[in-house]
């Protein structure tokens, strides 16, 4: 066994540029009698990664590089920053879920619309003679939230099954059925953890807000009826009285049946993705 000899080599450096994070690094020497195995030589010297800075213990070791200068002779560098991640860990299972949220907009179909002054209000989006609209789409603000966490496994079946669900409760501040997963991915990675390479899954999951949920709105018209328990055709009165098939569909009741003249298009809500408990599967940010 080898036997050693360390020393700090001055001087220490600390750099910090306004606006961004202070970096730091120091040096070390470490003398032996013979070829050693620069893994023994860097537990001499004892610093490891996230290990703290002795005058600035908000930085930790991020990098660590070593030279063996000549068979008796290794110099090692440390250099210190400020983790990007809250409870770092050297681990990376052991490092928690990194949340990032953004905002945009998204086209969506329009069953109704905001009529007057302020937001209080709304409307089937009709003509002046109760007809619906087909093919009318409006700008829809969205909140997206991406999660980025490590995992041992990459379950794909539990990946196929949880896609494209809603929300079966109250989460993150929106109400059921106002977050959608739209995707879900996995990416394998490899670091070293305590000297021993460790395998792991990088997984990256994408969830969507919609204040009006992911409910599909859709205007109660057809262009059947029904009437005592039978279906029958749509009709409006011509000119001359006579009951002609209605070219366009017309407003129904909950019952199905046709809605009196003048009466506003009933809006309809149904629900087309699988609903899941999303805390469950997703947690929460570290709000």
């Amino acid at each position: 066994m080898s036997a050693f000899l360390q020393r700090e080599i001055l001087p220490r450096t600390m750099t910090h540029k306004f606006g961004d994070s202070p970096t730091a690094e120091r040096r070390f020497v470490v003398s032996t009698d013979g070829e050693t195995a620069q893994q023994d030589v860097l537990a001499q010297v004892g610093i490891y990664h996230l290990s703290p800075h002795p005058e600035w213990p908000f930085l930790s070791v991020l990098s660590i590089s070593a030279t063996e200068t000549d068979p008796y002779h290794s110099e090692i560098t440390y250099s210190y920053g400020m983790p990007a991640q809250e409870d770092a860990n050297p681990n990376p299972l052991a490092r928690p879920d990194v949340w990032n949220f953004s905002a945009g907009g998204s086209s969506v179909p329009a069953a109704d619309y905001f009529q007057g002054a302020g937001n209080a209000t709304l409307k089937p989006l009709v003509n002046a003679a109760g007809d619906t609209f087909d093919g009318v789409t409006k700008t829809e603000a969205e909140l997206t939230a991406t999660i980025s966490g490590n995992r041992a496994t990459f379950d794909v079946g539990l990946a196929a099954l949880v896609t494209n669900c809603i929300n079966d409760g109250g989460y993150l501040g929106g109400a059921k059925y106002s977050w959608l997963c739209t995707g879900i991915s996995g990416v394998q990675a490899t670091e070293m953890v305590n000297d021993a390479e460790l395998r792991y899954w990088q997984v990256g999951v994408t969830l969507i807000y919609r204040q009006s949920t992911h409910l599909l709105k859709l205007a109660d018209a057809g262009f059947n009826f029904l009437e005592a328990g039978t279906k029958k055709r749509c009709f409006i009165v011509d000119s001359e009285g006579t009951k002609v098939a209605s070219a366009n569909p017309m407003p129904l009741d909950a019952a199905g049946a046709l809605q009196a003249p003048g009466v506003d298009v009933r809006i309809i809500e149904r629900r087309m993705h699988p609903e899941i408990n999303f805390q469950t599967y997703f947690g929460v940010p570290p709000f």
